[in-house]
């Protein structure tokens, strides 16, 4: 068996699907993709194609070690998550092949369910109440928000209290049994952080996410002995040795994306790497369907995992949604709040190839917003 093709499809809202294909007919799907840089990701998959054309699908680990490292200049998001989406795609067809979930592949099972959480808020929280409430009745046991949307990043009193009271809010609509975790997208300095924390402590989030920039994961152990608040981090770190430093310094929470942190190969070493550090795994996903059906393999074969994001409804898909590129929904049809472990083949879920391909045609060209504070500065978005 060898590949012979390998193609890549900008879809609506902002997504980027890769499919390998074989001589003997075999197709895998993965998602390569940088939000905001699917073209340049695009173009590093046809670069990565070149070296995989002609070889065998099912040396994946060989693939990922010279696809990583066969060039002199290494790692980044853009390189990283065209490898990511490859090997998806790699791991699909595998799996499809053998006639086995991935997740039997990866030494089968260790749990039937998964555990997700929604989205409620937007990039500038707001209707918490009502968004909270439907997600409850549609059976989650946890949701995520923004601590924010642009903010001081050495925050003022009112600004501190406005994030109290929206978390509060979801807190009060959730009761005790249910969890909140609060995303602050590396928006506050860390003493602006240790204040936040310090408030948030006794609304008992699930983890508050990305306290401060990812580049300053030097910062983490101080805000980590700050107070109980578990952190989380790892949406913008790209490989074992980035999570390496913030693991050590105690966060509670790692959160690779597979669509950037390498795939599921590295996510997979990334999260037996957490596990020696008592952290657990949360893989960061607000994609698409294939993103999010890699995921799952993953986590219904990793002993140290939490939680898992997901798309459904979030404020970005726009004009397609999780559901809009597959076949069958099942897989993604959450039972309690939980997602339920099948013995499908390959990522478990059968891609809708004629609409990928009519999104194609059409594209997109998604751009994240850039925000400034008030005295026209740039601020983190």
């Amino acid at each position: 068996m060898k590949i012979t093709r390998i193609e890549t499809f900008m879809v609506p809202p902002r997504w980027l699907f890769c499919r390998v294909e074989t001589d003997d007919g075999t197709v895998g799907w993965g998602e390569p993709v940088v939000e905001g840089r699917a073209e340049a990701v695009r173009a590093a998959v046809e670069v990565l194609a070149e070296y995989l054309v002609g070889q065998d699908p099912l040396r994946i680990e060989d693939h990922w070690q010279v696809l990583t490292k066969g060039g002199f200049y290494r790692g980044g998001p853009v390189l990283s998550s065209a490898v990511a989406g490859i090997d998806q795609a790699l791991w699909d067809l595998a799996g499809r092949h053998y006639g086995a979930p991935v997740h039997a592949l990866l030494g089968g099972p260790v749990r039937e369910r998964a555990r997700v959480y929604g989205w409620v808020g937007g990039d500038d929280p707001g209707e918490l109440a009502e968004q909270v409430a439907a997600l409850a009745e549609a059976g989650f046991t946890a949701v995520k928000m923004n601590a924010s949307g642009r903010i001081s990043p050495h925050p003022t009193a009112a600004e501190i209290s406005a994030v109290v009271r929206r978390v509060a809010t979801a807190r009060e609509v959730l009761g005790q049994d249910r969890d909140v975790a609060v995303d602050c997208h590396g928006r506050f300095t860390a003493a602006g952080a240790r204040r936040l924390l310090a408030e948030l402590a006794p609304l008992h989030p699930l983890f508050v996410e990305e306290p401060v920039l990812p580049d300053q994961g030097h910062l983490l152990p101080g805000l980590v002995a700050a107070g109980p608040v578990p952190i989380a981090t790892g949406e913008r770190i790209f490989d074992r040795g980035g999570f390496l430093p913030v693991l050590q310094a105690g966060v509670a929470v790692a959160q690779p994306d597979l669509s950037h942190a390498g795939g599921i190969s590295e996510t997979r070493r990334i999260a037996t790497l957490a596990e020696t550090f008592g952290a657990q795994l949360a893989p960061h996903c607000p994609l698409g369907p294939i993103a999010l059906a890699a995921s799952l393999q993953v986590d219904f074969a990793t002993p140290n995992f939490l939680i898992q994001e997901q798309s459904l409804g979030i404020h970005y898909n726009k004009d397609a949604d999780l559901l809009s590129y597959v076949v069958d929904p099942e897989p993604f049809r959450f039972q309690d709040g939980h997602a339920v472990r099948s013995d499908l083949p390959g990522l478990g879920i059968t891609v809708d190839e004629a609409a990928v391909r009519a999104a194609d045609r059409t594209g997109h060209a998604w751009r994240n917003p850039v925000w400034r504070h008030n005295d026209g500065s740039f601020a983190e978005w």
